[in-house]
């Protein structure tokens, strides 16, 4: 094999590799919302699971890139830790059907028409035709991400094809035979061999490629193929590792332990297995048979399928050796803020990382209005326990807030679309008022504080008036909060009645509260707290239709920029619809007071 052929072979290489990588990228575009219900969807049982994962990863075209989704559903809270294991377990099967499309290399037409067309020969250039047209000409919705795909399968083949040229000559090298039936009466170095090429390779896919190119030499024996294809097998194990335990969550990392594990003991076995079969002496005629493509492509599947199916039964174990390896918090979850951005491995799928940062920030949303209830409380009972994990919680929303700014703008560099861009911001802006609602619960905490040391009261009036705005105002948290999280505009429309109630509410009490200093019946001093806590509670209601705003800007762009022009005319009434929300908002609460 002289040095031009040597460039042939890397060079179809490089091809393979990048023609798997546009072909995956396209697949992953063009089915990311799928994607994510399925994934999210993988909680019935374990087979299940499995299957979820198997299929994915046929789709999507690599493994490690279902275990990248798959941590980052788990750091979303999407998926737990039993419903991962399963998802991996199916994702070393499904990662097989690369090498079953490669088997196309073997096919002999014969002069079949039919036949030839599936080719190799003929199916690359019809695909890199199709994407190019597709990428360059037409002009539809998603046609550019189709044409990848179609680009990247051409490319691939045509990799592949490249490989399979250079290495051919091989056949009539005595030394190269040599060399292969050496390592054939060696599994264990012919292993490592395997896993050391995968770990420089990154992908298993393209090193079982490599093998079914090799194997026109007819020096690809099957003793030689299988430790070459468990040594694959353990070297996918170093990328899910580095995956797994990079700005991840515990149970990102738990996964990646899982699928070291299941790689490893699957090997153990099937090398186990395999050696007492040759000792004994069974299956004669296999062993130092040649291997062709199609040959190669079956041992992978039953490989993968075989270790799936037997260590199915024990992957409550792994989950436990997981948890054994990284032991869970021991701090209680009761109080627990628990609040982080989602996996920035998602960014490989844009549509899925929007919908994540969607559920963390409704999440934040969430915290910050039982910080709410939880400083509303303090001022009918003082309790310091209570005051420490809001303070807690807060400096947990703080942060979160900074980390989601930060995800959201390396977001930005990901997406395409002037949409996703506009969602986006819009999050940025949702994220910023959910943390000024925490702010303001920070000021009613205070303030509560300021009563317990001063040991003020509130007067029998002013206690009672507190207790119904309170609750409008938890209500309308409640309501934003959920809106949000579903990006709801039909329920966001109920935010702004409500928001106008409590300010109505807001200025009548604060009326009252005047009368009573007039009159005696309260103390200067309680009477600031009580306006301080008013002023609060009437900015969380803004900070709520600030949010109604934004939900409602998703679904009609006339929104977008025009807030202040779309209120003034709401108010001015004549919407049937928010006139009768009004009306029934003011009978429930401000007509109470």
């Amino acid at each position: 094999m002289d040095i031009f052929s040597c460039i042939t072979l890397l060079g179809g290489l490089a091809m393979f590799l990048y023609g798997m990588e546009v072909m995956g990228d396209g697949l992953k575009n063009a089915s990311g919302s799928a994607l994510k219900k399925v994934l999210g969807k993988a909680t019935q049982n374990i087979v299940f699971g499995v299957i979820t994962g198997m299929l994915v990863t046929a789709v999507i075209q690599s493994s490690t890139a279902t275990i990248v989704l798959t941590v980052g559903l788990i750091s979303a809270g999407i998926l737990n830790l039993k419903q991962a294991v399963s998802i991996v377990m199916g994702a070393n099967i499904g990662t097989t059907i690369t090498a079953q499309i490669i088997r196309l290399m073997d096919i002999n037409s014969e002069g079949n028409i039919i036949l030839e067309f599936f080719k190799p020969q003929t199916l690359a250039p019809i695909a890199l035709i199709v994407g190019i047209i597709l990428i360059m000409f037409v002009k539809a919705g998603n046609s550019k991400t189709t044409g990848e795909i179609f680009m990247g399968f051409g490319i691939l083949f045509s990799g592949l094809m490249n490989m399979t040229a250079a290495v051919e000559p091989l056949s009539e090298s005595q030394e190269f035979l040599d060399i292969m039936s050496r390592f054939s009466d060696q599994p264990i170095l012919a292993l490592l061999v395997g896993l050391v090429l995968t770990v420089i390779i990154q992908s298993s896919s393209a090193m079982v490629g490599m093998i079914q190119a090799l194997s026109v030499t007819g020096a690809m024996t099957f003793n030689l193929i299988y430790p070459i294809i468990m040594g694959i097998n353990l070297g996918t194990c170093v990328t899910t590792a580095l995956v797994c335990s990079i700005g991840s969550s515990k149970d990102a990392k738990r996964t990646g332990i899982v699928h070291i594990a299941f790689n490893v003991l699957g090997t153990v076995l099937f090398m186990i297995v395999m050696t007492i079969i040759k000792v004994m002496g069974g299956l004669p005629d296999l062993w130092d048979s040649a291997v062709n493509s199609g040959g190669i492509a079956n041992f992978q599947t039953l490989f993968n399928l075989v270790t799936a199916i037997a260590l199915i039964p024990f992957a409550g174990l792994l989950v436990k050796l997981s948890l054994a390896i990284i032991k869970p918090d021991v701090r209680d979850e009761e109080d627990k803020a628990d609040l982080a951005v989602p996996d920035d491995k998602l960014y490989a799928v844009p549509e899925m990382a929007l919908s994540e940062a969607n559920k963390a920030i409704a999440h934040m949303g969430f915290v910050a209005l039982k910080n709410l209830k939880r400083s509303c409380k303090l001022l009918k009972v003082y309790d310091e326990e209570r005051v420490n994990v809001i303070n807690d919680n807060e400096d947990n929303i703080d942060l979160f807030t900074d980390a989601m700014d930060n995800y959201l703008v390396n977001l930005s560099n990901n997406v395409e679309t002037d949409s996703d861009n506009k969602k986006i911001n819009s999050f940025m802006q949702t994220s910023t008022n959910f943390e000024r609602i925490g702010d303001h619960a920070i000021n009613i905490m205070e303030a509560a504080q300021a009563i317990s040391k001063g040991k003020l009261e509130f007067s029998e009036d002013a206690r009672r008036e507190l207790d119904i705005i309170e609750e409008a105002v938890i209500e309308i948290t409640d309501i934003t909060v959920s809106s949000f999280a579903n990006m709801d505009s039909d329920e966001a429309r109920k935010i702004e009645p409500l928001e106008e109630v409590i300010d109505d509410m807001v200025l009548e009490l604060k009326d009252r509260h005047i009368e009573r200093l007039k009159k005696g019946g309260c103390s200067t001093a309680t009477g600031i707290v009580f306006i301080d806590v008013l002023t609060n509670l009437e900015r969380v209601a803004d900070q709520c239709s600030n949010i109604a705003l934004l939900i409602l800007s998703d679904k009609d762009r006339n929104i977008l920029g025009n807030h202040h022009a779309y209120l003034k005319e709401l108010h001015k009434g004549g919407d049937l619809a928010y006139d009768s929300e009004l009306e029934r908002r003011k009978g429930q609460y401000l007509a109470r007071l």
